[in-house]
């Protein structure tokens, strides 16, 4: 059994489509009569749930039923905005070979629904990559919560703290760090500076500058 597990956010980790969302998620507010900025949006919406999102941001008591409904009108338009630009963010490809040519477990561990995850493997052709998926529907709390990561462990066989979770927002850092495993920040959604100050173990622009080798030097994993 390996000694390491490496769980992958999904959005701003596997793509870095965080202008796709948040044009997709301001185009609905809009819609809604809610204005929001690039700010508030990476405070209030980006690395939650739907069930945390729409009664906070639409201010009002909602039913699970409909914020299924909108949550689901939501990503639709997500979806066809962003398909015709999806890829892997850079690098991604090479380091996912060669964590699969050492048996390296690893896991997409995200607070977006199975329909964004089915969408975004798909098109990235990343899907054979990740045998084990934790998604919306599999978790009761969203992050800052770690209950995604430590689920995600669980599913490896592996105990927190031999886990290493890739993050691009705060609230995801936070359930990472929650989760006591190791985080490395992925500087799409925000900079490397603000990364940092989250207390995070390491922090990459993209998977060009990282390997196996280095990734186990630079947090001193053996």
């Amino acid at each position: 059994m390996s000694s390491i597990g490496l769980l992958f956010d999904m959005d701003g980790v596997i793509v870095d489509n965080h202008k796709f969302h948040l044009k997709s998620w301001l185009s609905f507010f809009e819609k809604y009569g809610v204005d929001m900025s690039e700010e508030e949006y990476k405070a209030k919406v980006n690395g939650r749930t739907m069930s945390a999102i729409l009664p906070d941001i639409l201010n009002r008591d909602m039913s699970e039923k409909e914020i299924q409904e909108l949550g689901e009108e939501k990503e639709q338009v997500y979806r066809d905005i962003y398909r015709p630009h999806i890829k892997p963010t850079s690098g991604l490809v090479t380091f996912l070979a060669e964590l699969s040519r050492q048996q390296i477990p690893r896991t997409v561990s995200t607070s977006a629904p199975p329909e964004n995850v089915d969408f975004t493997l798909k098109y990235t052709g990343l899907r054979s990559y990740f045998p084990t998926i934790i998604d919306a529907t599999m978790v009761t709390h969203g992050k800052p919560n770690p209950e995604v990561y430590l689920k995600s462990a669980e599913a490896l066989g592996l105990k927190p703290e031999q886990c290493v979770v890739f993050e691009d927002a705060i609230l995801g850092i936070q359930a990472g760090k929650n989760a006591g495993m190791k985080v490395v920040g992925v500087a799409t959604t925000h900079t490397k500076e603000e990364l940092e100050a989250e207390n995070t173990d390491l922090v990459i622009s993209d998977f060009c500058e990282l390997s196996m080798t280095a990734l186990r030097e630079q947090l001193n994993i053996r």
